[in-house]
């Protein structure tokens, strides 16, 4: 089916489609060891936007989610990959999500932290990738607790032990990555938050091309391109978003 030109010069102004990649979430994204580019299902939806709009796609890759956020706001890119939030989606449109991702919290074996709600308590510091959806969250949702911001995800778990914290906060299967290489740490029974992983461009690209974009992320829902792409890269705990009509 051929796409409105006005829907193509909206997505790819620069005439690539620049795709803001996190590699702060290993459910999402990773790097390829022996060559050093990105892949994942982030990539995957990337090239697959790509090929519909029939141009060629340019990934810009940061190390954390406030900085891939912050890139597509300021347009230095085109789209993304970000959880829903609301401080975000002031300036980007988001589409449904296409995966469902769960947030946990972490504690020390000799923690006396047995619950989520003990968390939130004076004197207790939770470490969160800086700019997360964790972040964004628990600085709403805290009201007693203090956060202490690591400069990315994947580096909550170093800060949360280097500090000597009570909390580590974050994507479960990053949390038991890290708690499975180490010793002495645990995860509480229930997760805190469900993360709605969707695609968003800037607002300023107007109101087709965000339809145009949430009938992208629909279609690959139904399709079984999430699923699929989900099995390929052998990521467990993150399951396909029900669609939205």
């Amino acid at each position: 089916m051929a796409i409105d030109a006005s829907i193509v010069r909206a997505f790819a102004p620069t005439g690539n489609l620049r795709a803001s990649i996190n590699l702060g979430n290993p459910i999402l994204a990773n790097r390829d060891a022996a060559t050093g580019m990105p892949f994942g299902v982030s990539v995957d939806l990337a090239h697959a936007l790509g090929e519909r709009l029939g141009v060629p796609v340019e990934l810009v890759v940061f190390d954390a989610a406030g900085k891939s956020v912050q890139a597509v706001s300021d347009e230095q890119a085109d789209f993304g990959f970000f959880a829903v939030d609301p401080k975000r989606g002031e300036s980007i449109a988001f589409t449904a999500p296409y995966v469902l991702i769960e947030g946990f919290y972490m504690v020390r074996d000799a923690s006396p932290i047995k619950t989520n709600e003990a968390v939130d308590r004076t004197g207790i510091r939770v470490v969160v990738g800086k700019g997360s959806a964790y972040d964004l969250f628990l600085t709403r949702e805290l009201q007693h607790a203090e956060i202490i911001r690591a400069p990315t995800s994947p580096t909550v778990v170093a800060t949360f032990l280097e500090q000597n914290l009570e909390v580590a906060a974050g994507v479960k299967q990053q949390l038991e990555s890290d708690a499975a290489k180490l010793t002495g740490l645990r995860l509480l029974d229930e997760r805190f938050m469900v993360i709605r992983q969707a695609m968003g461009l800037p607002k300023s690209r107007g109101p087709e091309a965000a339809s145009f974009l949430a009938a992208f992320v629909e279609e690959m829902k139904a399709s079984g391109f999430v699923a699929d792409a989900l099995g390929r890269h052998k990521i467990a705990g993150a399951s396909v978003a029900p669609r939205e009509v």
